[in-house]
């Protein structure tokens, strides 16, 4: 299997599964760190539970993270590229409107992750939204205020 060297030549051959759980992480441009501004955090927030709430995907986990997200989700009626573009896109356009910037703010493409049937979706979700614990961002997940799940 040859390994691509640009995260968008990933999704080159995918299959988007309907009620498939992924899990998926998009990363800021340069790693840069603007998710420290509590504010902006925020607004991704906002898009992933926009992105929810229209049906797209039912979220299960989330975690912002100083300089990328990870996203657990269950794959509703629409494409992880659609999701993922639209996403990506509308936190862009409300990010920079805040920052009053036009800069690009994701790195092309996205990782994405599919679940097996047999994986235990808590114990993911824990991985998840334990990050910024392994990160030393914090010492106790209540500290950290980017994260959602499911079942905690």
């Amino acid at each position: 299997m040859s390994v691509f060297p640009h995260g968008c030549r990933l999704r080159t051959g995918r299959y988007s599964e309907t009620g498939r759980i992924y899990l998926m992480t998009a990363v800021v441009m340069n790693r840069e760190p603007i998710f420290h501004d509590f504010f902006l955090a925020r607004l991704l927030i906002n898009e992933l539970r926009r992105t929810h709430s229209q049906g797209a995907v039912n979220s299960l986990a989330w975690v912002v993270m100083p300089d990328h997200f990870h996203w657990l989700i269950e794959l509703q009626h629409s494409a992880l590229s659609s999701v993922m573009q639209r996403t990506k896109s509308l936190s862009a356009r409300v990010i920079n409107a805040r920052q009053k910037s036009q800069a690009q703010l994701w790195q092309k493409g996205y990782h994405d992750r599919a679940l097996r049937y047999d994986e235990d979706l808590k114990k993911t979700a824990r991985y998840v939204v334990t990050n910024p614990i392994r990160a030393g961002l914090v010492k106790r997940l209540g500290d950290y205020p980017h994260w959602d799940a499911l079942w905690l």
